[in-house]
């Protein structure tokens, strides 16, 4: 582990782990994510950012200077479903966007509990239709999230799976999959997890759900199926609380074909990917994401 890291680890577990633990206002706390990103997080040279129109509005267009590579990513952020946006990401999409040469999309879908589930679901999949809308084949998509996000991202390849159409691949930063929350890692690493409060996953989780059943796919990808299922990247670090939402969903994924390539730490906060240019393991992980983003939209265009 390196100092950066174990730097990080204490600040969050002083700082953002009481708050997590502790905000009800959810508005206040989306106001004080997307301040905390606007401090914490420096500005990515070379990307150029313009905001999305037509159907893929409200989103966010995320580019190199140079003309972007044929493809894109679709990104779908994290924050439990109940904060974060495009404004709080805009420096993890540039960084992708930068090191891959592919232009990124950042759609602003609802949050709960205002607009609980499945209207994330709904705005995922709408904004799928958008981006083949806007002259994209499906195998110039790569699909990915973090957290909820990430969960988001599965359940919404699960859906274009079984309509026929594949992505070029799928990623995935400490997916949240399973809203049953049977997973053992919730009580096995409630003591080390310095970010997610575990106390107050049941909670959260019954903001989110709204009329959905838990295990329902399009809130609980761990239970959906894949038919066809592209290659994946998906990380986790062993000592997070959705540690095993990870490490079940890749199981998943390999029983229905997949080749899922993974990025584990042994120690590291959950969306360690978020600490980019801070913490040089956060740096490596976004390294790998970027060149398997890169394989896989080449190899789907190549027709292999």
């Amino acid at each position: 582990m390196s100092w950066q890291l174990a730097a990080l680890r204490r600040s969050l577990h002083w700082t953002a782990y009481p708050v997590m633990g502790r905000v009800r206002n959810w508005g206040l706390a989306r106001t004080a994510f997307r301040l905390s990103a606007t401090l914490a997080f420096r500005s990515v040279r070379g990307t150029r950012y313009a905001k999305a129109e037509g159907a893929l509005a409200p989103g966010l267009f995320v580019m190199g200077r140079d003309d972007p590579k044929p493809g894109v990513i679709l990104y779908l952020h994290g924050g439990a479903y109940i904060i974060g946006s495009p404004g709080t990401y805009w420096e993890l999409a540039g960084r992708l966007a930068r090191q891959t040469g592919h232009r990124l999309y950042l759609p602003d879908y609802p949050l709960a509990p205002e607009s609980p589930a499945p209207a994330a679901f709904h705005a995922a999949v709408a904004s799928w239709e958008a981006l083949l809308g806007y002259g994209y084949r499906p195998h110039e998509i790569v699909i990915a999230g973090d957290s909820a996000g990430g969960g988001l991202a599965l359940a919404l390849l699960a859906h274009v799976l079984a309509e026929g159409q594949r992505p070029a691949g799928i990623v995935a930063f400490s997916p949240w999959t399973d809203l049953t929350l049977s997973g053992a890692s919730l009580k096995d690493n409630a003591a080390t997890d310095v970010l997610l409060p575990a106390a107050r996953v049941h909670e959260i989780r019954d903001l989110v759900v709204g009329a959905l059943e838990p295990d329902d796919p399009r809130v609980s990808p761990l239970f959906a199926r894949f038919p066809g299922c592209p290659p994946a990247f998906v990380s986790w670090s062993e000592t997070e609380i959705l540690r095993d939402d990870a490490v079940r969903m890749v199981r998943v994924l390999r029983e229905n074909g997949a080749f899922v390539e993974q990025d584990v730490q042994a120690d590291a906060p959950h969306v360690w990917q978020l600490f980019h240019g801070m913490v040089p393991e956060a740096n490596a992980s976004l390294h790998k994401a970027a060149r398997f983003i890169v394989a896989a939209l080449a190899r789907r265009q190549a027709g292999s």
